[in-house]
């Protein structure tokens, strides 16, 4: 396989990947919450090298006690349009 043609298909790749990530976003976001914190529960486990447990942090959702007024699930808070 030429270089040029698998350098396309990684760029393609990636943009599906992308794409799928914003629509799975969008579309669940408590399955995308859950999602995070099951990848980040692991990395946060007490005896795990720094490094890990900084990335596990970047991974975990914010929290939904952040003292906001609003219902705090989903981060649009603003008057609704109709």
């Amino acid at each position: 396989m030429d270089a040029g043609l698998l350098a396309q298909y990684a760029v393609i790749a990636l943009a599906v990947l992308a794409s799928v990530a914003f629509v799975f976003k969008r579309q669940f976001p408590g399955a995308t919450r859950r999602l995070r914190i099951a990848c980040a529960l692991p990395l946060l486990r007490e005896g795990r090298a720094d490094w890990l447990r900084r990335l596990g942090r970047r991974i975990a959702p914010p929290s939904l006690l952040s003292g906001d007024d609003g219902c705090g699930g989903c981060n649009s808070c603003g008057p609704k349009s109709r």
